[in-house]
């Protein structure tokens, strides 16, 4: 019981104290918005994530805005996945319609929280370094989790060149211990070529600022059980980062056609540990590809995410995926693996929906 309490004190500590500081202030940080930079859809992230220049569905909101132009008709989307063997849960969900002939709004919710965690505080006695005789009915549970909402839209200037943008209110929490609000903006565009499509995500492109708070009566004897200062607020700064992307579908038969994409994410935040990295600026490279038959069924594949360590050496994360079509509804499943990154990870398998709810609307180009 002993070590249970202690383990989960120790969590507790390094979860809180990561998040806020011991001093009120302002950090530009590499991970502050980690949570949304996995994506969103099966049938994305089968492709590897190579979708910011082919989104064209209700998951547009979050790849790329101004493919919401793709859309003839109102959907909705939902998506849920477990990462890390379970341990974080992640759910997403969107709504996208056409309101006129060339602009097109929706509005995107994502989840990614851990459950159940154990709260020993109250269980410890700082005193004496031991359990309260009745520490196992103050074991409270909590939940560190967070959200996100995306609001957007796409306007269509010309037949080939598109415009969008979202709008992001980011909220996290770490139990009553500690909250988060932040809030920035993205700007996209796609531009057809021939058969090429062109497609750029500035994403937080007016730097997310986050503004973390403290509750400090949950923190009552926290200073004389660890021995450091008790966190107070924090101001995180999130840096724009530039997704940049490539498409194309190319018709074998009557019956097939195949798509091509490949996407690059240019950072600015020092991710430079496990990514390609050059003057500051970091490489984060995507491919993937989609075989399609009439229509109704899809497989997909392709590379996620390329890094670099001293301790691992270059590794490719590899993903795979199918779709299936039944009239109104599409069912895509996709599957990842993390093991490769930095030790073993699991891995991840992500399912997803997406009904269409009415006729078409509006009559769009073709993509």
């Amino acid at each position: 019981m002993m070590r249970f309490l202690s383990r989960t004190l120790a969590a507790l500590a390094v979860l809180v104290v990561s998040s806020v500081s011991p001093e009120a202030q302002t950090e530009v940080v590499k991970y502050g918005a980690d949570f949304l930079a996995s994506g969103v859809g099966a049938r994305a992230l089968g492709m590897g994530g190579a979708y910011v220049a082919h989104a064209d569905d209700v998951t547009a909101g979050y790849w790329n805005a101004a493919g919401l132009d793709g859309l003839r008709n109102p959907e909705i989307a939902y998506m849920h996945t477990e990462r890390f063997g379970g341990l974080v849960a992640f759910d997403y969900g969107a709504i996208a319609w056409p309101i006129t002939p060339k602009t097109t709004v929706g509005v995107s919710f994502v989840r990614s929280g851990v459950d159940d965690i154990a709260s020993t505080l109250r269980a410890f006695n700082p005193d004496t370094g031991l359990p309260n005789p009745d520490a196992e009915s103050q074991i409270d549970l909590f939940s560190a989790a967070d959200n996100a909402v995306y609001i957007s839209a796409s306007q269509r200037l010309r037949e080939n060149l598109t415009v969008g943008s979202s709008f992001k209110v980011i909220r996290r929490g770490i139990g009553d211990f500690a909250t988060a609000w932040g809030y920035s903006l993205d700007l996209a565009a796609q531009y057809q070529v021939g058969r090429f499509r062109l497609g750029a995500n500035l994403q937080d492109v007016t730097t997310m600022v986050q503004s973390w708070s403290v509750n400090e009566a949950e923190f009552e004897g926290f200073e004389e059980t660890f021995g450091v200062d008790s966190p107070v607020g924090l101001t995180e700064v999130v840096l724009p980062l530039a997704r940049l992307g490539a498409a194309t579908t190319l018709p074998l038969s009557d019956d097939i056609g195949v798509t091509l994409a490949t996407d690059l994410d240019l950072g600015f935040d020092g991710q430079s540990a496990n990514v390609v990295d050059a003057g500051g600026v970091s490489f984060r490279p995507r491919i993937g590809g989609e075989v399609d038959y009439k229509g109704i069924i899809a497989f997909r594949a392709g590379i996620s995410d390329v890094t670099t360590s001293e301790r691992f050496g270059t590794q490719i994360t590899p993903s795979v995926g199918v779709g299936l079509n039944a009239g109104r509804f599409d069912v895509d499943y996709g599957f990842g693996d993390f093991a490769g990154v930095q030790g073993d990870l699991g891995v991840s398998h992500r399912i997803s929906l997406r009904f269409t709810l009415t006729g078409e609307r509006f009559a769009r180009p073709v993509r």
